[in-house]
């Protein structure tokens, strides 16, 4: 077995907001959303996409890779316990999203066989019991590598409660925003390269022996100790209908890479490729691409679209 993705699996339902007022500061960062309380606010149309949630995504962007079906052997039904259901408030391009985990009973499946790669991401609050085991359970299988995308809940526990799964860690994959709060920094407005090396080095001084940020149209980063990296967006054909899953895309996507045996460089020039085609979609999994299909467009990418030191 290859890879097991470990989270939960939720309904996203879209909602396209018809009216509503976006306000960002000078650098057009830090954006917020405003609607009138107490009113009727119409909408455009709603969308029900199920099946999907950061582990979910993953999982599908590693079978539409090997063009194989999600095997589904260790995914956990719990009786009397709701799906999680989340609310994409969806406004141009971007979103807000209002989530609800429910209280599952997480456990490692007994008689588990050792994947190559553990994709761990979202799961619900006051889950340390079952971190802890996954962590035990990682050092007694060292064979198997931890790619590590933390969720909401998951940051909010704290860098120190989860410090024996970042020490475990391969990878451990972020954006800007969720590094500064896992770290208990806050970085000016519009970051320079200097913050975001400084970032970098602050994530990986956890313990994963690669750290991957990505900072939204400025492009992706990674280090490994020895390299530090950064690849620009992929240029969009179109206008993004929807950015939902672009994360989980690119983080799969540089994880996938690493598991074919791509060196670190090409992994990352892989990452944005899937984010650009999944945001093209609603919904976090119908646009992402096949191993074929991406490599066509790393083929046909424009000179700027490349990986460099920094």
């Amino acid at each position: 077995m290859d890879f097991i993705a470990i989270g939960d699996t939720v309904v996203d339902e879209f909602i396209n907001l018809k009216e509503a007022r976006v306000s960002c500061d000078i650098n057009n960062q830090n954006c917020t959303i405003s609607m009138k309380w107490g009113d009727k606010i119409p909408y455009d149309s709603a969308m029900l996409v199920a099946g999907v949630g950061n582990a979910a995504n993953a999982a599908v962007a590693v079978a539409t890779f090997a063009k194989e079906g999600v095997n589904t052997e260790y995914v956990a039904v719990n009786d009397g316990i709701p799906t999680n259901h989340h609310y994409v408030l969806c406004y141009d391009a971007e979103r807000t999203i209002l989530v609800r985990h429910e209280a599952y009973p997480y456990r490692v499946p007994e008689n588990i066989t050792p994947p190559k790669w553990m994709y761990l991401s979202s799961v619900a609050e006051h889950t340390e019991a079952f971190h802890a085991e996954l962590a035990e359970w990682l050092r007694k299988h060292p064979e198997t590598k931890l790619a590590f995308q933390p969720g909401t809940f998951q940051i909010k526990m704290g860098k120190e409660k989860l410090a024996e799964l970042y020490a475990a860690a391969e990878l451990v994959a972020v954006n800007k925003e969720e590094a500064e709060r896992i770290l208990g920094v806050g970085l000016p407005a519009k970051a320079g390269e200097s913050d975001i090396q400084e970032l970098l080095r602050d994530m990986r001084a956890l313990g994963p022996k690669i750290a991957l940020l990505t900072d939204g149209p400025n492009g992706a980063y990674a280090f490994d100790g020895e390299q530090m990296l950064k690849v620009p967006m992929y240029p969009d054909p179109t206008p993004p209908k929807n950015r939902t899953g672009a994360g989980d895309a690119m983080t799969s996507t540089v994880v996938v890479a690493l598991a074919l045996g791509k060196p670190l460089a090409e992994a990352l020039a892989w990452g944005p490729v899937n984010a650009m085609s999944v945001v093209q979609h609603v919904g976090a999994q119908k646009g992402l691409l096949t191993r074929d299909a991406l490599e066509k467009f790393l083929a046909e990418a424009p000179t700027a679209y490349r990986v460099e030191s920094f």
